[in-house]
């Protein structure tokens, strides 16, 4: 056993040894150790990839794309970057975020290929022809069509879209008309993209890029940055308009129309701002297309309604009567200078006489058709001469010696700081609903929770933080124009009636009245969603709205829930069952008696919740129009603390809404209609008429 065992223990130290002097074979040699970073064009700009090698295998990969959209490319930045470093540059495109996979691919593989010690050549040949793809734009298809020979984009054209009018296209800085002759003129997909309309103008450099990889070109070849003027810039005017939306439009084309030397300062790359957006409607009484639908109304009866609104004194009776005495011949004006009126809408049946005007292409809840008012007050004060200074953001007043105001300091996008000397400054810089600063978070106090907003991201209050650092009056206001709906199928945004509860499963309103009377209500209960509740019988949904009727085909567990009992249901809410079933049950006994005794809503939309099958559609706020703002006179004139005048200072629309509203909206056309008014107002005053 002994000798066994040695035999063995001898063995084993054999091998050893022999294991011992064994070498591993060596890793192959790929690259020279280090990190390289390339970049190609993704949906909205550069996507960058940093790959860190040693010599055998990646070690370290991160992709970035700041101007990827965050819901889709955006988010897949990280999940790019954990498959390069598993499969280096032949990784599959993440299916609902090619391009920006494509980009990340490409600039992988110019990084590997650098690593890897070979020329990463600086032109690559493409294949002469007309290339064409179809890229998803702001509101769907996009469809460009790009020529190319050998090294050179020739032409871009879009082919087809269906992009808003006034923001996307329509206007002579807009990105269909502008984008692609950038980009043939600079031989460049680093082209800026038209501030305001960043959605549209990524989407035509992302279908260029396509068109060019198509080719056989490489788009990393055509990234060189574009020179623009950062010089400064000195103006003088006697009457400068910041912010070219519906009040800055209006100023500066009467001001012109007067022959008055007129500037507009505007910081986005389009004008419009929430006008174009919006429905595009106007309030006014008295007109002809209300005669010509058979309806009466006038001035008084306009007050009247509005003034119906002022629960806590928080109108100016004198401005709001100003507005109504003149809204006839205001929309006149508007009408007079190319704005297609068609017809006038009640915006809720509830809300007699109409008095709401359309413009081509609008009716109803819907957006997008405010185009038709700017584009041609935009293309009147434009054709005539009229200057704008796109792109550059106003930062602060110029006062003189005495207070009063002589001037604007602004600042170029790409840098550059530029000077306008005014004899009068308009501020026409719209609302606060994307602000985050904390100087304009007590105007937002009533708001719980803002999800969406309709207006563009750069309303931010830039007008009344540069007012109010010179002393003038503000207006706080606790509340904005908002509704309540639901982000599948849309409830709330028409006349559904069902019943609708608090967070508290407490029924708070009634729930036919004008979307904004209901997210109003909703607000004051601090109520950062609200759910409207139905139910069907053997399948089918006892309310003949259409919103309710598809959404109750919708499977949504995040917006919808759906239960076979109103505890189950409380549960999915997340509300107390017993005030829920007490809820219902006093709704229903309201709807058996044909008359509501707690919030007076019409017999006739009295829909009893009974049923085998229980629904909850959550209902989340969204903001626009916001009502704080600057304190004006009847002249347009910005008061200070002490309600005087600031001489030099003159404000219209979105910027100077104190005193217009209550804490309620009362109907769509009063945000446009005010703000084009007195942003007349004020030049009638400047010019002394």
């Amino acid at each position: 056993m002994k000798k066994k065992l040695s035999l063995f223990l001898a063995l084993s130290l054999v091998l050893s040894l022999a294991a011992c002097g064994k070498k591993e074979p060596e890793a192959e040699k790929l690259y020279t150790a280090g990190t390289y970073t390339e970049s190609a064009q993704g949906y909205g700009g550069p996507v960058t990839v940093e790959i860190t090698v040693d010599e055998s295998k990646i070690t370290d990969v991160k992709v970035t794309g700041d101007g990827e959209t965050p819901s889709v490319g955006g988010a897949h930045l990280e999940e790019l970057a954990d498959l390069i470093k598993e499969k280096g540059d032949a990784i599959d495109a993440i299916a609902g975020a090619t391009v920006t996979s494509t980009a990340a691919k490409t600039a992988a593989a110019k990084a590997l290929a650098k690593a890897r010690g070979e020329s990463v050549s600086a032109e690559h040949v493409m294949v002469p022809g007309t290339y064409e793809t179809t890229v998803k734009g702001h509101n769907g298809d996009l469809t460009v069509a790009v020529t190319v020979d050998e090294t050179t984009i020739k032409t871009v054209e879009v082919k087809s879209h269906t992009e808003t009018y006034g923001l996307g296209y329509g206007l002579k800085t807009s990105p269909v008309e502008v984008i692609p002759a950038a980009i043939t003129d600079h031989q460049t997909l680093a082209v800026d993209s038209v501030t305001s309309a960043t959605v549209t103008s990524a989407a035509i450099k992302a279908a260029v890029t396509e068109c060019i990889t198509q080719a056989g070109g490489d788009p990393a070849n055509f990234q060189n940055p574009v020179d623009y003027d950062t010089s400064d810039e000195t103006y003088d005017t006697d009457i400068l308009v910041v912010g070219a939306g519906a009040a800055g439009l209006a100023a500066a084309l009467s001001a012109q129309e007067a022959n008055a030397n007129v500037l507009i300062m505007e910081k986005t790359g389009v004008t419009g701002g929430s006008t174009t957006r919006s429905g595009g409607k106007v309030l006014g009484a008295g007109t002809q297309w209300q005669e010509a639908q058979d309806f009466t109304d006038n001035a008084d009866m306009m007050y009247d309604f509005l003034m119906s609104f002022d629960r806590d004194g928080l109108m100016d009776g004198a401005l709001v009567r100003q507005f109504c005495d003149n809204s006839l011949e205001n929309i006149m004006w508007l009408s007079d200078r190319g704005v297609p009126f068609i017809n006038v809408e009640p915006i809720h049946s509830s809300i007699t006489p109409w008095r709401v005007h359309n413009v081509t292409g609008g009716g109803g809840q819907t957006s997008g058709h405010g185009g038709q008012i700017m584009v041609p007050l935009t293309n009147a004060y434009e054709d005539n001469g009229g200057k704008i200074l796109y792109n550059c953001e106003a930062k602060s007043l110029i006062t003189d010696e005495s207070g009063a105001v002589v001037g604007v300091i602004g600042e170029k996008k790409n840098g550059g700081k530029v000077t306008v000397n005014a004899k009068n400054v308009i501020l026409c810089t719209g609302g606060f609903a994307h602000s985050e600063d904390e100087y304009l978070l007590p105007y937002k106090h009533f708001l719980p929770s803002n999800t969406a907003s309709g207006v563009p991201m750069g309303n931010v209050g830039d007008g009344l933080r540069m007012a109010a650092a010179i002393g003038a009056k503000q207006v706080d206001n606790p509340g904005m124009q908002l509704v309540y709906v639901n982000y599948d199928c849309y409830i709330g945004i028409a006349e559904e009636s069902g019943l609708i509860v608090d967070m508290t499963g407490e029924r708070f309103v009634d729930e036919w009245t004008y979307q904004s009377h209901v997210a109003s209500a909703a607000a004051r209960r601090s109520s950062p969603a609200i759910y409207y509740i139905t139910s069907t019988k053997d399948g089918v949904c006892a309310e003949p709205y259409n919103m309710v009727q598809w959404g109750v085909t919708i499977e949504s567990p995040n917006f919808t829930h759906k239960a076979s009992s109103l505890e189950e249901l409380a549960g999915l809410m997340g509300v107390d069952a017993g005030t829920l079933t007490a809820t219902v049950a006093r709704y229903n006994e309201l709807c058996a008696k044909g008359t509501d005794d707690d919030f007076g809503k019409p017999a006739e939309y009295m829909i009893p919740v009974e049923g085998d099958t229980y629904y909850a559609f959550q209902m989340l706020p969204g903001s626009s129009v916001t009502f704080g703002g600057l304190q004006l006179n009847s002249s347009a004139q910005v008061l200070d603390t002490n309600s005087q005048p600031i001489p030099g200072l003159y404000a219209a629309g979105e910027v100077a809404f104190g005193g217009l509203f209550s804490d309620e909206y009362p109907c769509c056309g009063m945000a446009i209609g005010s703000a084009v008014y007195f942003g007349r107002v004020a030049v009638e005053t400047i010019l002394g008429k």
